[in-house]
């Protein structure tokens, strides 16, 4: 995604500072316990933090995966009680839907999933105080007709200085994710970026 693009949208949050040497980890549609675990502990390999964005339906039914990752230090953000697309939505029903789940995740961040949402429920969020989160590198996890190695080619083509690059600690994902989280976090490490969450 070209930086003109993210200033000419820029009630969203695409990417970082492009001058320092941070990237932004995020993975979205957990808690999921299995998998949840794995990511925090490839990311404790390197002693990086990330941000998730957490279904609220989710942390109900795994509040100890939860409840970790907020003791393993790292940041979480909203992501609708169950993970509504906005575009099939009304909008009256998607933001009871996001106030829900706020009733489970206290955050101002929020992501909205398939990364859709309408301006009428942007102006609203952003009334409330949220920072809507979306993203510059898409990993692909998610999409069963695409190899790994693809995806691993993607993100290393693509990441550069204040990247948010999207990942999924979900079970749909976890077979691409145990072949490419692992070998992405050394390339990420061997050109000397760091990874923050997102604040």
């Amino acid at each position: 995604m070209s930086d003109w693009f993210s200033r000419r949208f820029s009630s969203y949050y695409w990417h970082g500072n492009r001058e320092e040497r941070t990237i932004y980890l995020t993975f979205d549609d957990g808690p999921t316990p299995e998998v949840t675990d794995f990511v925090m502990e490839q990311l404790d390999k390197f002693q990086y933090k990330a941000t998730f964005f957490c279904i609220g339906d989710k942390v109900k039914q795994f509040p100890k995966t939860y409840d970790k990752l907020l003791e393993n230090g790292h940041i979480i953000g909203n992501h609708t009680q169950h993970h509504l697309n906005a575009w099939k939505t009304s909008s009256e029903t998607y933001l009871e839907d996001v106030t829900e789940c706020a009733k489970h995740i206290d955050s101002n961040l929020f992501r909205p999933p398939y990364g859709r949402i309408k301006r009428d429920i942007t102006k609203n969020l952003i009334a409330k105080g949220y920072k809507i989160i979306l993203w510059d590198v898409l990993s692909g996890d998610f999409d069963m007709n695409r190899a790994a190695a693809s995806c691993l080619k993607n993100l290393k083509k693509n990441t550069k200085n204040g990247s948010v690059i999207v990942f999924h600690d979900s079970e749909k994902s976890f077979e691409k994710l145990k072949q490419i989280l692992p070998e992405y976090l050394s390339f990420i490490e061997s050109k000397g970026w760091k990874s923050k969450s997102i604040s």
